[in-house]
């Protein structure tokens, strides 16, 4: 006989590879190369008040977190009395969603004989969303992108036709476009049917018992995680470059007994650009770093979640307020992990790595024909992830040409070429980029990008870490600052839109993640190792 502990980890297993494979479907049915190759997604499964239960591995934070807070949203606004079986909503409103345009984010109910059980809800990057295109030039929302509101993309089965249309009309890839957005209701179809096969084999008609299960096991985890950090008052602050003027990320971080508070007073106010960030974007990376420091082997569910809360006085760029422009939300947000690890730093210093390179290197550019009159030729939208090096740990080097804390993969050259215009000449890791010390930084790489022939790029520029290079810690020394330049030497700004000209190259130096400790301590054997493979002179 099975004992009901036992039963009920069964089911716990059995619930994860159902997230599984709906992550796994998304991947396989998407249009576009930032899910498909980088893994910038997320799925999961919620319960019927809209809680997340569980997630798939695969995903990234700013979207596995910020649509754990959304599915309440299309509760509320969609109504729970007009929810019917076969139905599928859909948004990408910043503020409800996961911080910009570009996320699309689709939920789908799932019932048991007319009851609401559930609910599958799955997230996504899309290459283009109309506008002014991805990039942070962008002064109000209105101008970043076709805004949908929480409305039903299929009714009762029956496909929203209207929506559609009005979609495919304001994008610039809409075959792309309404693909994915149909990858994603297949996801969460697809985690609907293996759900019910489940609950089915078990003879259950409820995720209650399931659910108060995972919820008690989790909340008793993660309360004994928190009991190593002393409760007490961390402070910290940093400055990264913004758009047109440094910007200075300052957090207060408060423990209690019951969890812990993040306030982000004393933060820069928001920008002009859409570089601002909606606080649950920002909420969303300072409960990952907390996790990954405190908790690294527990899952994101809502009891997880739910001891890490924040705040912020609006008008700061770390609370946008709406209509700011928020499209790369991603180049200040993705420093709330460092920003917040660096505070709590104080408490529990032997946890904690030096700062990274922390936002991503987005490559997104616009190809269009270099002699329209005479040569006209289709233009295509280009997207690539890249990633700096990441912090030195307090026992181990830093990661290098790693996206933390976005998690998402590198796209590989020969994908990236594969849907454009455009040669990939050069990527390396980049020599000297990661902060010296007893643990070395992880080191940033060295890109470099042209059109082919008959092309040139429009390219939307969305660098950090230019003028304020990662910090190490405990006497460990800096990494290297990014750089971004044309083939010919000429300059090129870190922020907005610009042309790369037909037969000119763009360079990338991607900027090395900080050391971690007196350098002077490093073993004989790895200061070798690192001339050996290149990663110093």
């Amino acid at each position: 006989m099975v004992s009901r502990e036992v039963h009920r980890q069964l089911m716990w297993n059995r619930l994860i590879a159902v997230v599984e494979e709906q992550a796994l479907t998304l991947v396989r049915t998407s249009f576009s190369t930032s899910v498909r190759e980088a893994g910038d997604l997320s799925a999961g499964v919620f319960d019927s008040q809209g809680r997340l239960i569980a997630q798939a591995v695969t995903g990234t934070p700013g979207h596995v977190n910020t649509m754990a807070a959304s599915v309440t949203h299309f509760m509320d606004d969609i109504g729970l009395d007009a929810m019917y079986e076969g139905d599928v909503y859909v948004t990408n409103d910043p503020w409800k969603a996961t911080g910009h345009l570009h996320d699309i984010t689709v939920t789908t109910p799932v019932f048991i004989d007319d009851q609401l059980i559930g609910f599958f809800a799955s997230t996504s990057h899309v290459v283009d969303i109309g506008g002014r295109g991805y990039g942070p030039d962008a002064n109000e929302v209105f101008e970043e992108g076709i805004r949908i509101p929480i409305m039903k993309w299929a009714e009762r089965g029956q496909l929203n036709d209207d929506l559609v249309n009005i979609v495919r009309c304001n994008v610039r890839e809409p075959d792309q476009v309404v693909g994915d957005i149909h990858g994603l209701a297949a996801s969460n179809e697809t985690g609907r049917r293996r759900l019910l096969a489940m609950l089915d084999e078990f003879e259950l008609t409820d995720l209650v018992e399931l659910t108060e299960f995972i919820f008690d096991r989790t909340e008793r985890a993660i309360s004994s995680a928190l009991v190593d950090v002393p409760n007490g008052v961390y402070c910290n602050s940093m400055d990264v470059d913004g758009y047109d003027a440094t910007v200075h990320l300052a957090v207060t971080l408060t423990v209690t007994d019951d969890g812990m508070h993040a306030d982000f007073a004393g933060t820069s106010s928001t920008s002009r650009f859409g570089i601002n960030v909606p606080v649950v974007y920002a909420q969303a990376y300072f409960t990952y770093g907390m996790l990954v420091a405190l908790a690294p082997e527990l899952p994101n569910n809502f009891a997880s979640l739910a001891p890490f809360t924040v705040s912020a006085p609006p008008g700061v760029i770390l609370n946008a307020i709406d209509p700011d422009p928020v499209s790369v939300r991603h180049v200040i947000g993705h420093f709330v992990t460092d920003l917040c690890l660096g505070a709590i730093a104080h408490a529990v210093p032997e946890r904690i790595p030096a700062e990274g390179a922390g936002a991503l290197w987005n490559f997104q550019a616009s190809a269009r024909s270099a002699d329209p009159e005479h040569n006209p030729l289709a233009p295509v939208e280009l997207l690539m992830f890249n990633s700096g090096g990441s912090g030195a740990r307090p026992t181990l080097d830093g990661l290098t040409a790693t996206a933390f804390p976005s998690g998402v993969m590198t796209m590989s050259t020969e994908a990236t070429e594969q849907i454009g215009p455009i040669v990939i000449w050069r990527k390396e890791i980049r020599e000297n980029s990661g902060g010296a010390g007893c643990f070395r930084g992880g080191l940033g790489q060295i890109i470099e990008v042209g059109a082919v022939d008959g092309y040139h790029l429009e390219f939307s520029a969305m660098f950090d870490r230019v003028d304020n290079p990662a910090r190490g810690r405990e006497g460990g020394g800096d990494g290297a600052p990014g750089r971004v330049y044309l083939d010919d030497g000429s300059p090129f700004r870190s922020k907005g839109k610009q042309t790369i000209p037909p037969d000119r190259r763009l360079i990338l130096e991607l900027p090395g993640g900080g050391g971690f400790g007196d350098p002077s301590d490093r073993a004989t054997e790895a200061q070798e190792n690192d001339k050996k493979q290149g990663y110093v002179s």
